[in-house]
């Protein structure tokens, strides 16, 4: 019978090796002596290249192999790392990326590129043309020291290698015989088949392996070459292997090993347990008291000892084991969408039970409430990632975008560590890669330039990310030219984007590299000049209800700040009621609540505004603005907001208090309703509408704006 392989766990994995192997290239690329990151790319590529040709991607296998064989040689010290070396090696890590695309029914990659990197790669191995034939220069360090790698891999040992396949081994495709063939290529070796796990012929399954080996081998390749043979099944067998040598070499290697007593060959192998083989030995300890030649102390001692080295060693093992689970993203998505109804329900029964006064009932729905907070924030933290693997995916971006602009520049980051809703990491990659890349082109200036300016030809890019509230604050800093104001009104003036006379503050003057079709940038390139991408990045930010804001110094550099909430499904909000409709405000952009009387009203002359402590505060009028029928209280509520940096109240008639807002989408009905960004449903079954604070505020300028325009003479 046929066994259907599923090629999703082989196309997932070597996504992430192909992630990884990409941030091993570019540490490599400044540390290129690095035995561990040469080993690192080693086994990725023959991780990829062996799952490839057992899941049935025979040319994915088969163009890794290449760049496999050309890193056992560096590996080996046989060719040096190179920056030539780096870019084929990153050039193929894309091709197979383009390869497995197309094996998901993405577009069919470039063979011409693959075979141009092959023959790159083939140039590089020894003898060919340009290429070293020796050793390289670091295989003989001055002191008469090879690598260490090459030491070990140069000398002679021998390993005992326990090789015990799972018994579903078999519905991966894998054929056990096939590895033990490649250990058999390492050396001399001797086999011993294990067959009593093996069931009589009633209980045999043929889809199953009940058969293990050991093997005892003899070899200069080193342990990793043992390792690699089995890195891409290392979850489905248990695998042990062991110097049987490593004691004498490390303690007294001129010396023939003494012959080891059989007792302690069987304890170590597993075979018998240490405290059957004391039982037997027993009466030589007391033997040993008996001639004097040890006391009893100094027996217990040992004993002891004993006895501590193997807890110590119990313990180690116990944290060494990891367990995690891999869960599909919508079924994830899916739970999140239940803990939100469940929120909602939860709600409701709160809300039930308060009117109906009934005290069993309070305490149910109060340990419900609880239950449900604790499901909801472990949800949450699930769905919560390191912003770091997001950052570590502009380390390429920045290398190559600066070596084909000419520039030299470093990028750094801190802060990787951050945890932010897997949905806002998603959606935050392409805003970043717009960012970076107008810095990279806009704000480093060229080497020439910077030494110009009195500084390092080196130019720097930062990425750092912090908790701020209930939001994450992702800044991009650059050290190069900053923004010149000035030259920014002018612009915007030329593109009809400002009027003449119209007078900005600094801060809304960087603001204006927002706005669509604006670039500063003197001719068109491949990089930037067409003036598409920051509107692009505004409106991705607030997409993600965040904001962003821009600092700048002429001649010091630019920073650019975005404002993202932690997670897009649940938020803390501040429910408020006018006339019979519900709103909610984002908790986290809520500073105060104040009172607006008639009076207030009346000593503004009707100008909406009003003096909280001595500063002057705008307000939008909610009633108003979504004209909404009714009469306004005597004493209405203005909530103050942050809002882009600047204070706005909200008015409303009553502000009924914090509500945990499960959101839900308005769908494509209302899509035109921009300063909603979605509704929920309170405990009652009301909907309740969201706003938009940002596009509100931007909304009613736009309108002040046309209509002093139409009134002006």
């Amino acid at each position: 019978m046929a066994v259907e392989i599923d090629t999703s766990a082989f196309t997932e994995e070597a996504y992430e090796l192909l992630a990884e192997l990409e941030d091993s290239l570019l540490e490599l690329e400044e540390s290129p002596k690095d035995q561990d990151l040469i080993g690192r790319v080693f086994r990725a590529m023959h991780t990829i290249k062996g799952s490839g040709a057992m899941f049935g991607f025979d040319a994915v296998a088969e163009f890794t192999h290449n760049v496999e064989t050309v890193f056992d040689l560096a590996r080996n010290g046989t060719i040096p790392i190179t920056k030539g070396l780096i870019d084929l090696t990153l050039a193929a890590r894309d091709q197979i990326r383009a390869m497995l695309d197309a094996a998901a029914g993405g577009e069919e990659p470039d063979q011409n590129n693959a075979a141009r990197i092959i023959a790159g790669l083939k140039g590089l191995l020894p003898g060919a043309s340009g290429a070293p034939a020796a050793p390289a220069a670091a295989a003989s360090a001055p002191g008469g020291g090879a690598p260490a790698a090459a030491e070990a891999e140069g000398s002679v040992h021998t390993y005992r290698i326990r090789f015990k396949p799972k018994p579903e081994i078999f519905s991966n495709g894998t054929n056990p015989l096939l590895l033990l063939d490649e250990i058999h290529g390492l050396g001399e070796t001797k086999v011993v088949t294990f067959t009593d796990a093996i069931p009589g012929l009633d209980a045999v399954d043929p889809e199953k392996c009940y058969t293990s080996w050991e093997v005892f081998l003899t070899t200069d390749q080193g342990e990793n070459a043992i390792q690699d043979i089995f890195i891409f099944v290392d979850d489905q067998c248990d695998l042990n292997i062991r110097m049987l040598d490593r004691e004498e070499m490390e303690s007294h290697p001129e010396e023939v090993p003494t012959e080891r007593p059989l007792g302690e060959i069987l304890v170590e192998r597993g075979d018998i347990k240490r405290d059957d083989l004391n039982k037997v030995l027993q009466p030589i300890g007391e033997r040993l008291v008996d001639a004097g030649l040890v006391n009893k102390a100094k027996v217990k001692a040992a004993l002891v000892e004993q006895e501590v080295g193997k807890q110590k060693r119990e313990a180690k093992k116990q944290q060494a084991v990891a367990q995690s689970v891999r869960v599909p993203s919508d079924k994830l998505d899916h739970l999140v969408d239940l803990v939100g109804e469940l929120v909602t329900v939860q709600a409701r029964l709160t809300q039930t039970s308060a009117k109906l006064n009934d005290h069993d009932l309070q305490l149910i729905s109060e340990e419900v409430e609880r239950l449900t907070g604790e499901l909801r924030d472990n949800t949450m933290s699930i769905r919560m990632l390191a912003i770091g693997t997001t950052f570590d995916k502009f380390k390429r971006l920045v290398r190559d975008l600066s070596s084909e602009l000419g520039k030299q520049i470093e990028m750094t980051t801190s802060g990787a560590e951050t945890e932010l809703d897997k949905t806002v990491i998603d959606q935050l990659n392409d805003p970043l890669v717009h960012i970076i890349r107008n810095s990279i082109d806009h704000g480093v200036e060229s080497p020439d330039g910077r030494v110009e300016a009195g500084k390092s030809p080196v130019g720097r890019i930062h990425l750092s990310a912090e908790h701020s509230g209930a939001n994450v604050l992702i800044k991009v800093t650059d050290d190069g030219k900053g923004l010149d104001p000035e030259k920014l009104i002018n612009k915007a003036i030329e593109k009809g984007l400002v009027t003449p006379d119209a007078e900005l503050s600094e801060k809304e003057a960087y603001q204006l590299i927002f706005a669509a079709g604006f670039s500063t940038a003197e001719k068109v390139t491949n990089v930037s000049g067409r003036g598409v991408g920051m509107d692009v990045v505004r409106r991705s930010i607030e997409g993600l209800r965040g904001s962003i804001d821009v600092q700048s110094e002429l001649g010091k550099g630019t920073t650019i700040t975005l404002k993202l909430p932690l997670t897009l499904a649940i938020i803390e909000g501040l429910l408020v009621k006018i006339s019979n409709e519900f709103f909610v405000l984002p908790l986290a952009a809520v500073e105060e609540c104040v009172e607006l009387t008639r009076a207030d009203v009346s000593a503004t002359h009707g100008r909406h505004v009003i003096n909280v402590r001595g500063t002057i505060v705008p307000y939008i009028r909610i009633r108003d603005h979504f004209e909404i029928a009714g009469q306004a209280p005597e004493v209405e509520q203005i909530v103050i907001s942050e809002v882009e940096d600047k204070r706005v109240g909200f008015v409303v008639d009553d502000v009924i208090g914090q509500h945990q807002t499960v959101i839900k989408g308005l769908g494509k009905t209302f899509k035109s309703a921009e300063e909603f960004s979605g509704a929920t449903i309170l405990g009652d079954g009301t909907v309740a509408l969201i706003l938009d604070l940002q596009k509100m505020v931007r909304f009613v300028e736009d309108l002040e704006l046309a209509e002093s325009g139409t009134n002006a003479p």
